[in-house]
């Protein structure tokens, strides 16, 4: 009888530990599946704000571009008007040039 008594109370023991073992198992694989599934959403979140932010600074450049391209046009052509200034002729079209820029109702002096 006593020996029943022992293996029985055995039995629950080891029942008990399986049981305990069987829960902590399940406890750590769906920690750790929570874990996995936090640690991919902070990734997909990371990887669409540097796609956006990738986006934002391909704009930036884009614009930076155009204007810097609008400047170099810009400085051509007043390059070209200060060279042809400065060519045959070039007092005449130096006054012609200032009778745009002057308005009418200015008093204007030509030095000679």
């Amino acid at each position: 009888m006593e020996d029943l008594a022992k293996d029985t109370k055995n039995l629950t023991i080891n029942n008990f530990s399986l049981r305990n073992s069987l829960e902590q198992r399940k406890f750590i694989n769906n920690f750790s599946l929570g874990l996995k599934i936090c640690f991919f959403l902070m990734a997909g979140i990371s990887l669409i704000k540097i796609g956006h932010n990738s986006k934002v600074r391909i704009i930036r450049l884009k614009e930076i571009n155009a204007s810097y391209i609008y400047e170099t046009e810009k400085y051509r052509n007043l390059s070209n008007k200060f060279d042809l200034l400065l060519s045959l002729n070039a007092e005449q079209r130096f006054m012609k040039d200032q009778d745009q820029i002057i308005s009418r109702d200015r008093l204007r002096v030509i030095w000679r």
